[in-house]
Formats: C-alpha cells, structure tokens, sequence
C-alpha cells in the first residue's frame, strides 16, 4: 500500500487525501507547527505558497528520495492580479531547488476542494488532476492513485509546465473570487 503524507489539514488538504485513500492510499497529516516525522512515500504540500520555504528548511533530509507534491498557487492574495514568483519560474522549480533530493511534482492546483471532493467539475465533467514532473514513476504513481479514485489525471509534461499550470491556476481562482465561476466547478477536461 502507499503511503501519503500531507502537510496541511484544510479543505485541499482534507479533499486530496479523500482522493488518494479512495485511491488505496494510507495517509498520515501534519499539520502547521508540527515535529511529526514524514512516513509516507508520497508528500502532498497542502499548504499556502509563504509555508514551502519553511518546510523545506525543517523536512528537507526527510525529503529525500520522496514524491513531494506542491499544490500552491503562488498568487498576490491581497491584491489578486499577479503570481509572486519571478517571471517564468514557479512555486515548484523554486522548492525543487531548496529540496535536491526529491522529486518533485506539481499537481492539485487546478482543481478545487469541492471538484476533487465530487469528482465533478460543474456537476458533470470527471475531476481531471494535471501532474508535471521530471520524474516519470513519480507522475505515474500519483496518477495510479488519482486513477484508481475514480478521477482523471493528465500528463502535464516535465517540471516546467509548473509554470503554465500555475498560471491556470491563478486564473481559475480569480474568476472563482470575483464570483464569474463557482467554487464547484472551474476548468474541465474530456478525453
């Protein structure tokens, strides 16, 4: 069985592990300000942008050899109208940096908490998870996960397609906070 640990116990972080124990997953939680040790293969960072720099300081040994999964959407919440990473990079190519010794994933953050929850976008269209990555058994094994949960999980590419991804993510979160879509629904794909 694998094992997921999430750093994170909100409402992402609570749906993405509904996700991934229908999946056939083990999950273990950390929450903020936790000491816990990591026990899972797989890391799902279900935090906000701001707490992947600690993270990486505090866990980065443990690290080591995992599956980390960023989540974040690297956007000015005060303002909505920019990403905060510099032009061209993303939240995830930044943690990658900080955590050589992982591989990194970027996943879950074109979706929201009511789609994975429901497994539908807008009431009818499967819930389809992007994964990037340079690490072709790590996207597999989310992927298997996601799968077998009853969702839909794409290929995005290599590690840098976390920029694109991001870039839809932030997108997606400020039609939804100016209300020009809902909360459940957002961007569908069908294959």
């Amino acid at each position: 069985m694998t094992s997921v640990t999430i750093f994170g116990n909100g409402n992402m972080g609570q749906a993405i592990a509904g996700v991934l124990a229908r999946g056939g997953a083990d999950i273990q939680h950390i929450g903020q300000n936790s000491t816990e040790t990591i026990t899972g293969d797989i890391v799902v960072l279900a935090v906000p942008y701001g707490a992947l720099a600690q993270i990486a300081a505090d866990y980065a040994d443990q690290l080591n050899g995992r599956t980390v999964v960023d989540i974040t959407n690297p956007l000015d919440f005060e303002t909505f109208d920019r990403l905060v990473v510099p032009v061209g990079s993303s939240a995830a190519a930044e943690f990658a940096a900080q955590v050589p010794g992982a591989r990194v994933l970027k996943a879950f953050n074109t979706t929201f908490a009511a789609t994975l929850a429901t497994g539908k976008v807008g009431g009818a269209t499967t819930t389809t998870v992007l994964i990037a990555g340079d690490d072709t058994d790590a996207k597999t094994q989310l992927a298997g996960l996601i799968t077998a949960a009853g969702l839909g999980a794409i290929d995005a590419g290599s590690l840098a397609r976390a920029h694109e991804l991001e870039a839809l993510g932030f997108l997606q979160l400020t039609l939804a906070a100016s209300e020009k879509i809902t909360w459940t629904g957002g961007f569908g794909v069908n294959n």
